[in-house]
């Protein structure tokens, strides 16, 4: 190292893993480490003049089908006479008695700071520094590893901190891979997903996603392009099929890739962002045999 090098710092102690700025909603992340007592969630925003609801769903799992367990689902409700938040538990598929504060602390049009506070048995939850509500835990808090957000909110930063830093092993703060880099795979089939989550590079130049097969061939490509600022399908002859949406990769921004297979080919999700699918056989599935990842990216989750 030269005399007037430094080292990156170390992220500050209370921060368990990357925060999230201005994600797209509906958005699902997921939480490194899972939850445990001791552990908080911020999320800061701006209720729309319009809203009707949103909500915040700590899950246990990210698959679409079958839908996962809801551990906690915090659901603020601004369409009604009387506005109003209600939580509640999905478990097994089938929503569990719920629990409704008649006091929703929360404005349209206003901003707000929502802090999500994790015990030992119950959350707690304070609304621009005020306690608001609390919520005992009806599955373990060890199952939930997924942060999902969706309705009518405006969402400006989600942060993951840690209540007491000085709790030995209390960091889960990611530790980034270096690209290129590849998984193996078994096929895939309707209901499975892939999720990659990184950190674009200050000054990137392209990102590709590659499915092979045991041949090698390559029969789907998805590629990101920063020179031109666009999305685009690649073919195994080489034709490119761009993707028409606005372009959510940004240098030293995190970014989450999600593909769901499904009957007839892949959908696409970026941020949460729905893009679109990308037809392909059901045999050409079951025959992919290795994901790689190659570009201006690094990896903090690969999940195939």
């Amino acid at each position: 190292m030269s005399p007037g090098e430094k080292l990156d710092p170390l992220p500050d102690p209370f921060i368990l893993q990357p925060p999230v700025f201005h994600p797209v909603v509906p958005y699902v992340t997921t939480i490194f480490g899972g939850l445990r007592a001791g552990k908080m969630v911020m999320l800061q925003g701006v209720v729309p003049l319009a809203a009707h609801r949103f909500q915040v769903d700590f899950q246990c799992g990210c698959s679409v089908h079958p839908r996962p367990d809801i551990a906690i689902h915090f659901n603020p409700r601004f369409h009604t006479t009387k506005p109003h938040v209600i939580c509640n538990t999905l478990h097994a598929g089938r929503w569990q008695a719920e629990a409704r504060w008649p006091r929703l602390a929360l404005q349209r049009g206003a901003s707000f700071l929502i802090l999500f506070l994790f015990a030992n048995e119950e959350m707690k939850v304070s609304v621009n520094g005020q306690h608001f509500l609390h919520y005992r835990y009806r599955l373990p808090l060890s199952r939930v590893n997924t942060l999902g957000i969706f309705g009518d909110i405006l969402v400006k930063a989600v942060g993951f901190l840690n209540i007491n830093p000085f709790v030995e092993g209390g960091s889960e703060y990611p530790v980034g891979h270096e690209v290129p880099c590849s998984r193996v795979l078994r096929g895939l089939w309707p209901g499975q997903v892939i999720v990659l989550r990184g950190l674009v590079l200050p000054e990137p130049k392209d990102f590709t996603l590659s499915l092979r097969d045991e041949a090698a061939r390559i029969p789907v490509t998805l590629r990101a392009s920063f020179t031109d600022r666009t999305l685009a399908w690649i073919s195994p002859w080489g034709q490119k099929k761009l993707i028409l949406a606005p372009f959510l990769f940004y240098p030293r921004r995190f970014f989450e890739v999600l593909l769901l297979c499904q009957e007839g080919g892949l959908k696409l999700a970026l941020n949460g962002q729905g893009l679109g699918a990308t037809s392909l056989d059901q045999q050409v599935l079951e025959r992919l045999r290795e994901l790689r990842i190659s570009g201006s990216v690094q990896l903090y989750c690969v999940h195939s």
